[in-house]
C-alpha cells in the first residue's frame, strides 16, 4: 500500500477552478477537519476520508462528481457545521486517494462497496447523502442498494450514466459552446472526429507518450470547465499540480464513460420503488449544459414524491449562485427530517 503519512497534512488538489471564488459569503464558514484518515478497501486502493463540523451531529456524506473529480475543502461549506457531522472522501483514484488515477478494480460496484465500508468504519447507522452530477449517480445507486441507511437524499444536476448522456457531453454541447468544443476536438484527427471518446481514451491510457497524454488530459478538463457554469469560465492549467490533477480526472472520466455506462435495462429509473419513501430533493439548473434538464425531468416523472426544483438561472455547477443557494436551503431543510437512529 502507498505511504499515506505525507498526505495527512495536505488540503489536497482541488478541482480545476473550483476555488477561484472563495468570497462565497452565502456558504457556511471555512472549517478544518477534526479527523482524517485512509481506508484500505482492497490490496490496491486506499481512500482518503475526513470529518468536520459537529462530531456528535447528524451525519451527512458528500459524494463528489467526476468520475475522478475528488473532494474539496469548499464542499464542507454547504452544511451547517454546528448541526452536521460532515463526511467527505475521495473515490478510487481521485483526489488524495491512492494510487492517484488508479483504474484497477475501479467500477461502480466497487465504489458502492466502498461507501458501505466507510459507513462501517465510521460507525454510522444512517446518514444523509448529498451528491451532484456523477455524485447523483452514485447516490441513487447506493440508496437503491441500501435504502435503510439513508436519512435523505439531496441530488443536484442529475446524471444517470447512460450512453446518450455521454454522447451529449462529447458532441451535444457544441451547440451552445462551439468555441470550447472546437478546442476540445482539434487534437483529434479528422478521420476520428466521429469517434472522439475512443480517441481520447486511447491517448489518455497511453503512458508511453506522456506528452500527448497530458495534452489530451488538459484539453478534456478545460472543455468540461468551460461548459460547467451558467457564465462560462475559461480556466488555465499551468502548474504541475493542476496537470497531474487533470490527468487523473480525465483518465478516470474517459475510463468510466467507455466502460461503465448503465444500460437502459438497468437504468436507475427502474429502481425508484426501492427508494420512493426516502425524503429527497432534486435540484437541476435549467441551463445545465453538462447534464441537460431532460434527465432530471425523467427522474421527476418516475418519482413525483421527491421535491423537484428547476433553477431558472442555473447551470451545472454547484457554485452557480442560484444553485448553491438552493443546495444550502436543502441542507437546512433536511434538519427537519427525524433522526431515526
Amino acid at each position: 500500500m502507498p505511504n499515506k503519512d505525507k498526505y495527512n497534512s495536505q488540503e489536497g488538489i482541488s478541482p480545476i477552478g473550483l476555488e477561484r471564488e472563495d468570497h462565497l459569503l452565502d456558504l457556511f464558514p471555512e472549517i478544518s477537519p477534526y479527523s482524517t484518515g485512509f481506508l484500505d478497501v482492497d490490496d490496491t486502493h486506499s481512500l482518503y476520508w475526513e470529518q468536520s463540523g459537529n462530531p456528535d451531529g447528524v451525519p451527512v456524506l458528500l459524494l463528489h462528481g467526476g468520475p475522478g473529480e475528488g473532494s474539496s475543502p469548499l464542499h464542507r461549506r454547504f452544511f451547517d457545521p454546528d448541526y452536521y457531522r460532515i463526511i467527505l472522501y475521495d473515490q478510487r483514484g481521485a483526489g488524495k486517494s491512492q494510487p492517484h488515477g488508479g483504474l484497477e478494480n475501479n467500477t461502480i460496484p466497487y465504489l458502492l462497496e466502498d461507501i458501505e465500508k466507510l459507513r462501517n468504519k465510521l460507525r454510522i447507522e444512517k446518514w444523509h447523502i448529498f451528491g451532484g452530477s456523477w455524485g447523483s449517480t452514485l447516490a441513487l445507486s447506493y440508496a437503491q442498494q441500501h435504502p435503510n441507511e439513508c436519512l435523505s437524499l439531496i441530488l443536484r444536476s442529475i446524471f444517470l450514466m447512460e450512453e446518450h448522456e455521454i454522447n451529449w457531453f462529447i458532441y451535444g454541447t457544441r451547440n451552445t459552446f462551439p468555441e470550447a468544443w472546437e478546442q476540445f476536438a482539434e487534437i483529434v484527427p479528422e478521420n476520428r472526429k466521429d469517434d472522439i471518446l475512443n480517441y481520447y481514451y486511447e491517448t489518455l491510457m497511453n503512458d508511453d507518450d506522456r506528452k500527448e497524454q497530458m495534452k489530451a488530459a488538459v484539453s478534456w478538463c478545460l472543455y468540461e470547465a468551460a461548459c460547467v457554469s451558467l457564465i462560462p469560465n475559461y480556466d488555465t492549467i499551468t502548474s504541475d499540480e493542476q496537470k497531474e490533477y487533470a490527468l487523473s480526472m480525465a483518465k478516470i472520466e474517459a475510463y468510466y464513460f467507455k466502460n461503465e455506462t448503465i444500460s437502459p435495462e438497468k437504468s436507475l429509473l427502474n429502481g425508484i420503488d426501492q427508494i420512493r419513501a426516502i425524503p429527497t430533493t432534486i435540484i437541476h439548473g435549467r441551463y445545465d449544459m453538462i447534464s441537460p434538464l431532460v434527465t432530471a425531468h425523467k427522474l421527476h416523472q418516475s418519482w413525483p414524491e421527491a421535491d423537484y426544483i428547476i433553477v431558472p438561472d442555473g447551470g451545472h455547477s454547484a457554485l452557480d449562485p442560484a444553485i448553491r443557494s438552493r443546495l444550502i436551503e436543502a441542507t437546512e431543510n433536511a434538519k427537519t427530517i427525524t433522526r431515526q437512529l
